[in-house]
């Protein structure tokens, strides 16, 4: 799967973690940067940067890490087609992709260690989206619309 990944410098350490993860279970890894956890960077230039990939269609995913995931995620959904969702736990994440059809994985980069990160992410990706009653209500996510 081809997935970009982006990150401030307060998730720039899980990012890292979670790239060589994706990489050696053979995923292609685009990076978006950032490139240094030192100095202090504004996410959204990187939830934006991801967020345009996955809506334009050139990668299938995005993993984007701040220091809650929160602040990174607002920026990721002001995409049309962007479904992201920040996620604390494997069980958010099974239910994100299951329920939403969430196509951006937000974290928490001071919240989450690196394992706590990868479990999130294997589940998020393994988990597919079951449609029947809740396509209705992603296309509206989709739409930006009510019934």
């Amino acid at each position: 799967m081809r997935i970009a990944a982006g990150a401030d410098h307060g998730g720039f350490a899980v990012k890292q973690a979670v790239v060589r993860h994706l990489r050696a279970q053979g995923h292609e890894v685009v990076d978006m940067g950032t490139d240094s956890g030192e100095l202090s960077v504004d996410y959204p230039v990187y939830g934006h940067r991801v967020a345009e990939l996955v809506a334009a269609g050139d990668v299938e995913r995005g993993v984007l890490v701040c220091g809650t995931g929160l602040g990174i995620c607002m920026a990721a959904n002001r995409h049309k087609g962007v479904r992201a969702a920040d996620c604390t736990t494997p069980y958010l994440a099974e239910m994100a992709r299951r329920h939403n059809d969430a196509n951006v994985l937000c974290l928490g980069g001071r919240l989450l260690s690196d394992d706590e990160a990868w479990a999130i992410v294997e589940v998020w990706l393994a988990t597919p989206f079951e449609g029947g009653r809740h396509q209705q209500r992603v296309q509206l996510l989709d739409e930006g619309g009510a019934a």
